[in-house]
């Protein structure tokens, strides 16, 4: 690593000015963080700004469908214990958001960086990583993200050769076929509950076979990894065999898989895992997400799930019945436009539940759930729908805008 000392050039500082400046623009006007924004203009008067501010960190890049800015939250805090580290923490994870995340501090040691799955390569690139974290690849915003095949094969590609130590999920096929071009790959055994991505196998088309946890393609003998880390419950295997216990306030088993990625990526740094673990217990919230807000009288979980993968997920946490959930789902840019995805979501492990249906998009979720067999009224506002509950908990589970709709009404 080169020492802080490397001064950035006039054009590079300029550019970080000027970022900074429009950044701060942005903001006076209510629009936002102003980070993206920033970034760009940033980016327009040094092109290579990006690698500039990147040369003096130890670089790790996390990228998934599903779990990256809770992992890359709890890899920043594991890495604290090492030195100073930032991040781009509140989720703007295309070159624009990181360019501005790395401009606010000159004095990390450690740059911790979510990365959108279709700027991994570029992104890596660029930054010269240490470590790269790959958790997973499922169907998301299907209108103009590529098919997951075709995602693994752009990691792939970019990654071949990497320098960097990649962590990659061993239950993911799609992610073991795109890491394993790299020569220096630790597999994790962090498990798949939605495995409708990968019946197919990525390198020969064949069918994949499934037997218990295990995997493999009976055509071309491609197979799961032998993991060095585990998630074992409560616990993370480490390469030793040791069972360290995972010390979350994040609610389910996905973030306990997040944990356990996090713990291989900070030993990669030098920080033992018991000290890692630890550490993760800071984190409460993610950008709003699990956060537990008073509105009308009544406890609001605010949960994030943006496609199948993700709802499969944020089912198994839930309370159980008969606590109410309010479903929120819109189709604006930043979701994705096409709904189909509702199609390929289990709703009947909501039976039991008594269900409100908000957001842009409530009539083709209620039609999906009329067709699941579920109990549901549609609402035209969250006021409305938290008004049917009784006092106590709700479970509110939204996509990604729904989600910041939902937390500029409660105030969050």
């Amino acid at each position: 690593m080169s020492g802080n000392s490397d001064p950035l050039s006039p054009r590079a500082k300029l550019a970080v000015t000027a970022g900074k400046a429009v950044a701060a623009a942005s903001r006076a006007a209510g629009r936002g963080s102003g980070s993206v924004i920033g970034g760009r203009v940033a980016l327009k008067l040094d092109p290579d700004l990006l690698a500039r501010l990147a040369q003096n960190l130890d670089v790790v890049l996390v990228s998934a469908t599903n779990g990256k800015t809770t992992t890359t939250r709890l890899i920043a805090e594991a890495l604290r214990a090492a030195g100073p580290v930032v991040s781009n923490a509140l989720g703007a994870n295309m070159p624009a958001g990181i360019t501005s995340a790395l401009a606010g501090s000159s004095e990390a040691r450690y740059g911790v960086i979510e990365v959108d799955e279709k700027y991994l390569a570029g992104v890596a690139r660029d930054t010269d990583p240490k470590c790269i974290a790959l958790l997973n690849l499922s169907r998301d915003q299907l209108d103009r993200a590529a098919e997951t095949r075709m995602l693994a094969e752009n990691w792939r590609e970019g990654l071949a050769g990497s320098k960097a130590v990649i962590i990659a999920n061993a239950d993911d096929p799609l992610v073991v076929w795109a890491a394993s071009s790299s020569p220096n790959v630790i597999w994790v055994a962090a498990g798949q509950m939605w495995k409708d991505d990968a019946w197919s196998c990525p390198s020969c088309g064949g069918v994949m076979q499934r037997p218990g946890d295990d995997w493999f393609c009976g055509e071309c003998g491609f197979r799961r990894p032998t993991p060095s880390w585990a998630l074992s419950g409560d616990h993370v295997l480490d390469p030793h065999g040791s069972a360290w216990p995972i010390h979350l306030q994040l609610p389910g088993r996905a973030n306990k898989a997040n944990a356990a990625s996090s713990a291989a990526v900070a030993a990669v740094f030098g920080v033992p895992p018991q000290v890692a673990l630890e550490r993760m217990y800071q984190v409460q919230a993610v950008a709003g997400r699990y956060d537990v807000v008073q509105f009308e009288g009544r406890d609001l979980r605010l949960l994030l799930a943006k496609n199948p993968a993700g709802w499969l997920e944020t089912f198994s946490l839930i309370d159980p019945p008969p606590t109410p959930v309010i479903l929120s789902v819109n189709a604006r840019g930043a979701d994705g436009t096409d709904t189909s995805w509702l199609w390929d979501v289990d709703y009947t492990r909501l039976t039991g539940h008594p269900i409100c249906v908000v957001g842009d998009r409530r009539l083709d979720l209620a039609v999906r759930l009329e067709v699941a067999n579920q109990q549901f009224q549609v609402c035209d506002t969250l006021d409305q729908a938290v008004q049917l509950c009784p006092p106590g908990r709700i479970e509110v589970i939204a996509n990604y805008t729904a989600f910041q709709d939902l937390r500029r009404r409660v105030g969050n």
